[in-house]
């Protein structure tokens, strides 16, 4: 059914989707981004599903933005930079508002919208070891569409901390932030996503989605004007020197023009 995703459902009603391009780091492009708003999409409407497991195949969760993907944005019109900005936004959207708790099982490291994913997810759970960091703007970008997400979960006073840097970060800092809730060892993973999901199969479904719905209504508000001002953003940077400068030398194999 999908080409960079794995879903499966098993007999409790526990699905696990599976970000699946494991040689680059499961970095997001254009079919990525499409099919995950259709799987969550799709998730969010099956009456049998109960509880969803976010995670990827291989080494790293997931790597943040393919380059080429982005070096096509900059290469495009303006057109189809709004549009492929709009659909990433978009994505982010459909796994935040999906009417199913949504776990993180975060097997290594994530970056960028690597971040913002597990951002949108109601508990994250990562490995000891793993790394993590808003890289965008050692890139001449910024971290726009993940942005509303990163603010949510971390309080703006921590997201600060890391948000504009570009700096990576161990997973204990991960957790103090707030975008881990623990961290585990490997092999205790599955163990502690389990202890995460299971009250959920005691929990009547219908109230748990009204219950989700309730929290996002009350916490910071990610409406229309919000994700206009993030892909707005985002098309803003693809369009500036900085990050032509920055994906150019990323593509050279060389420190951009402002790195010491």
């Amino acid at each position: 059914m999908f080409e960079t995703l794995d879903v499966g459902t098993d007999s409790r009603g526990v699905a696990t989707l599976t970000l699946n391009r494991p040689g680059k780091h499961n970095a997001l492009n254009a079919m990525m981004i499409g099919e995950l708003t259709q799987a969550a999409k799709a998730l969010g409407e099956d009456g049998s599903v109960r509880a969803v497991v976010l995670t990827g195949a291989g080494r790293s969760f997931c790597a943040g933005g393919d380059l080429v993907w982005m070096k096509g944005q900059m290469d495009g019109d303006r057109e189809s930079r709004v549009s492929e900005a709009r659909r990433l936004a978009e994505m982010l959207g459909a796994l935040n508002t999906m009417p199913k708790p949504l776990i993180g099982r975060l097997q290594g490291s994530a970056f960028g919208g690597g971040v913002g994913m597990a951002c949108v997810c109601d508990v994250a759970i990562g490995v000891r070891g793993s790394r993590f960091g808003l890289t965008e703007t050692r890139l001449g970008l910024v971290p726009a569409t993940v942005g509303p997400y990163v603010l949510a979960r971390m309080g703006e006073a921590m997201a600060r901390r890391v948000f504009m840097s570009g700096r990576v970060f161990g997973a204990d800092e991960a957790v103090t932030l707030g975008l881990l809730a623990k961290t585990v060892d490997a092999d205790d993973l599955n163990l502690a996503v389990e202890e995460e999901v299971e009250p959920y199969l005691s929990a009547a479904p219908g109230a748990v989605a009204e219950a989700k719905a309730l929290a996002r209504r009350l916490g910071p508000v990610v409406d229309g004007a919000v994700v206009d001002d993030t892909v707005s953003a985002l098309t803003g940077r693809w369009e500036g020197d900085e990050a032509q400068e920055g994906i150019r030398a990323f593509f050279e194999k060389r420190k951009p023009a402002w790195a010491n």
